[in-house]
C-alpha cells in the first residue's frame, strides 16, 4: 500500500501546521497544534497521545489528534473546554485517509473510537459513518449533544442594529445609555496573555456556577491557553472597564475570518448594569469595524 502512516508529537504537528497548513482543512480552532498542546498540559494525565498523520507517496492527506487510554481512543480535548473536535484532511481525500487511520488503529488494538463533540458539517460526522458501514464491522452511535451558536457579520454597526426586531434595538440602547450614564465607559481588546489575568479574577470576584467552574487546574489551562493563542496571533481579549475599572471581559479567537467567543466573565456587583450582556456587544461591535 502506498500510504504510510507516521506517528507525530506536539513539536512536529506544530511543525506540520505551519508549513503544510493551506493543504489540510484545519478548520477546527480546537485541534489547532497550541490548543491541543495546552490541554494535553493540564488535562492529559492518564492517557497517551496517539497523533497519527497519512501520508501519500511524501504528500500529508491527514491528521488525526488522538489520545489512548488502554483500547479507547479518542480526540486529544473534552467537552468542558473545547466546543468541537475534528481531524484535519485535504479536500477530496477524506475517504482514503478514514480508511487508512481505521486499519491502523484495529491494528495497534484500539477497540472503541469516543470521537465527541463534533459539528454535524465535520469531517467526522459527514464521512466517518460511511467509511465504518463499507469497511469496518464496527457498531457506530451518534447522539445530539448540544446547539452551537453562531452568526454572521454585516458591513456596519448601523447595518447590525437596524437586523435588529424594534424592541431589542431600544433595550439594546438603554442598557449601553445607563452604562454611560454610571460612569465613563471603555471598551479595549488585547492580544497579550497577561490579559487572561483580567478574566480570571472577574471569575473569582463572581460568586456563581462560572467561580465553581475556575477550579485551580481550569486556571492553569486558561493560563495555557492564552499563551499558545497569544503566540500564535489568534487572541482578542475583549475588557470592559467603567472608571478605568475592569467590570466585565471576553475571552475570544480570531481565526480564519471568524471571531470564536470562548469565554466571558464579570463582576457581579455591577450586574444590574448588565455589564456581562454589553461586553459580549462591545465584542461584536469590535468585530464589525475591524471587518
Amino acid at each position: 500500500m502506498r500510504y504510510e502512516v507516521r506517528k507525530e508529537s506536539f513539536d512536529s504537528l506544530a511543525a506540520l501546521w505551519r508549513n503544510a497548513r493551506s493543504g489540510l482543512a484545519w478548520d477546527c480552532i480546537f485541534v489547532l497544534p497550541g490548543w491541543l498542546k495546552a490541554w494535553w498540559q493540564v488535562f492529559g494525565a492518564g492517557s497517551k497521545p496517539h497523533i497519527l498523520s497519512v501520508w501519500d507517496a511524501g504528500k500529508l492527506i491527514g491528521i488525526a489528534p488522538l489520545k489512548c487510554n488502554s483500547n479507547e481512543a479518542s480526540i486529544i480535548g473534552s467537552a468542558n473546554v473545547c466546543d468541537w473536535l475534528d481531524f484535519v484532511i485535504a479536500p477530496g481525500m477524506e475517504a482514503d485517509f478514514l480508511a487508512v487511520l481505521m486499519q491502523h488503529l484495529k491494528s495497534d488494538g484500539v477497540t472503541s473510537l469516543d470521537l465527541a463533540p463534533v459539528l454535524h458539517d465535520s469531517t467526522v460526522w459527514c464521512h466517518l459513518p460511511a467509511e465504518v458501514a463499507q469497511n469496518c464491522s464496527c457498531r457506530v452511535v451518534m447522539d445530539k449533544e448540544d446547539v452551537l451558536l453562531d452568526m454572521d457579520l454585516p458591513a456596519s454597526w448601523d447595518v447590525y442594529l437596524d437586523s435588529l426586531p424594534a424592541k431589542q434595538r431600544r433595550e439594546l440602547r438603554r442598557k449601553i445609555s445607563n452604562m454611560e450614564n454610571a460612569g465613563s465607559m471603555d471598551y479595549r481588546v488585547y492580544h497579550t496573555s497577561d490579559a487572561v489575568d483580567v478574566l480570571l479574577d472577574l471569575f473569582d470576584k463572581n460568586k456563581s456556577e462560572k467561580a465553581a467552574f475556575m477550579t485551580p487546574q481550569m486556571s492553569s489551562f486558561f493560563r495555557a491557553l492564552a499563551d499558545s493563542m497569544a503566540g500564535a496571533g489568534l487572541l482578542n481579549i475583549g475588557v470592559l472597564t467603567l472608571d478605568e475599572v475592569p467590570v466585565a471581559v471576553v475571552m475570544c479567537f480570531a481565526y480564519d475570518g471568524c471571531e470564536y467567543l470562548y469565554n466571558s466573565a464579570y463582576d457581579g456587583a455591577h450586574g444590574h448594569l448588565s455589564v456581562g450582556f454589553l461586553s459580549k456587544i462591545m465584542c461584536i461591535k469590535d468585530s464589525i469595524e475591524k471587518g
